[in-house]
């Protein structure tokens, strides 16, 4: 099973999924097997880390935009070089155990939509698979 969500991003963020991926699973009525996030986004991304303190987020923005500056001698005529960057080294998905009807994550994580190409009307995706 295969479901779509929409997403409105404001700002270069990573904004928290991890509740929707809940709901695919447990719509899907799959008791073990595996939730695939996938975004067919090239400037956004998908990603598993920590949940419980904001300054994670801020941190890894930080880190992000240290690693991958905009920078003049690009030459993609958006503009958005650094975005597309960010957005490959991030990964355009993540592959998450369920069990007993949930979605396997450790206590401090969460799934994230990283977006790096701001604002925009974006989409995800989640297939769940299994029995």
């Amino acid at each position: 099973m295969c479901y779509e969500f929409q997403l409105s991003t404001p700002r270069e963020h990573f904004y928290n999924i991890t509740t929707q991926l809940r709901e695919a699973v447990a719509k899907s009525g799959i008791n073990s097997g595996i939730a695939v996030v996938y975004c067919p986004h090239t400037t956004g991304g998908i990603t598993i880390n920590e949940n419980s303190d904001p300054d994670v987020v801020h941190d890894m923005l930080l880190g992000l935009d240290k690693a991958f500056p905009d920078r003049a001698e690009f030459r993609h005529g958006e503009g958005n070089s650094s975005a597309h960057l960010k957005a490959s080294a991030m990964g355009a998905s993540e592959t998450i155990i369920i069990e007993n009807g949930k979605p396997l994550l450790g206590t401090w994580q969460g799934v994230y939509f990283c977006e790096f190409d701001a604002p925009r009307s974006r989409r995800f995706f989640v297939k769940v698979m299994g029995a």
